[in-house]
């Protein structure tokens, strides 16, 4: 089996992704910022640690602000599984908080190359996230001429981030390590994230439509995200971008409202919330929630991957409870 190390490992897709690697027997070690845990498990380790076959958790120190890594997790990596960087929605962007949200994912890449330069190490690939918040929003609805991976960033913040986000970690090419960088979409999981806040009316019996509705959403499930990334790690060909959506795209006003029936059935009150409000109480945030943007799965299925949840519907079964 092999030694994963992960960055980000303690936000959603890290846990989700660790729990998964670690249930197939792999070592996974989460780097974190926490000091004096570098050679311990958390304290609440997973309960698939403790059955025959499972792999092993332990935490690593770094910090990326001043430059310092845990030498002795990269010379034990096999894979290194780049997800560090700061929440885009988890606050207002301010000026100071756009500074935050690309510094926390240039300042983790350098270091990441930094240290896979200057230590002896056996890496054999990184694989890293990145965002379809490269592509921006189709100019049409709906959009005949879906995203592909050789698209050009988008001049707005978003795609300008990832393309800061996506040029700090290419430097390990140059180190003879493979490079996969995932695009992901909206990532869809019933422990958190971006489907946290769209459940927030539902469960009140409301389906909430932004704007016009017609925006389209590139999502994916959460378990699919996982699997692309230990894809990545077991097939030597990938390499280079992939979209990591479901190839099913959907308008916000089917999200909103199949959203809505998953949870209260027939008893629900469709919403329209105006993009004038969305834009008083987002600020230039608004824009994401707004903006459709239809993203090709073409390249990872063409490589092979299957979705286990190709479908909006598909993916609220498995998250959500159905009503009755």
């Amino acid at each position: 089996m092999s030694t994963i190390l992960i960055t980000g490992g303690t936000g959603l897709i890290g846990q989700a992704l660790g729990k998964m690697l670690i249930g197939k027997g792999h070592a996974v070690i989460l780097l974190s910022r926490r000091k004096g845990q570098s050679d311990h498990t958390p304290p609440s380790p997973d309960p698939d640690n403790e059955r025959p076959g499972a792999g092993t958790l332990r935490l690593a120190n770094w910090d990326p602000v001043n430059k310092f890594i845990d030498s002795e997790s990269i010379r034990q990596a096999d894979y290194i599984v780049h997800l560090a960087g700061a929440g885009v929605a988890d606050k207002r962007w301010t000026a100071k908080r756009k500074k935050e949200i690309i510094a926390s994912r240039t300042i983790t890449g350098d270091l990441l190359v930094k240290a896979l330069r200057e230590v002896p190490n056996k890496v054999k690939a990184v694989i890293s996230i990145s965002a379809i918040g490269w592509y921006g929003g189709d100019p049409a609805i709906p959009n005949p001429h879906p995203f592909v991976e050789n698209d050009p960033p988008d001049p707005g913040f978003l795609g300008e981030g990832c393309r800061l986000w996506e040029a700090a970690i290419a430097p390990v090419t140059s180190l003879g390590k493979r490079l996969v960088v995932f695009r992901a979409g909206i990532v869809l999981s019933n422990r958190g994230g971006a489907l946290s806040e769209f459940l927030k009316p539902a469960k009140a019996g409301i389906a909430a439509i932004l704007g016009s509705g017609r925006q389209i959403i590139s999502w994916v499930h959460i378990d699919d995200l996982c699997r692309l990334f230990m894809e990545a790690m077991e097939k030597q060909e990938w390499q280079g971008v992939y979209n990591a959506v479901a190839p099913q795209p959907v308008d916000n006003r089917t999200f909103a409202r199949e959203l809505a029936a998953r949870l209260k059935g027939r008893l629900f009150v469709p919403v329209y919330v105006p993009s004038f409000v969305l834009k008083i109480i987002l600020g230039e945030m608004s824009v994401e929630v707004l903006k459709s943007a239809t993203v090709s799965s073409d390249k990872v299925r063409r490589a092979g991957f299957q979705f286990i949840y190709p479908s909006i519907t598909s993916a609220f079964s498995d998250l959500l409870p159905y009503h009755t």
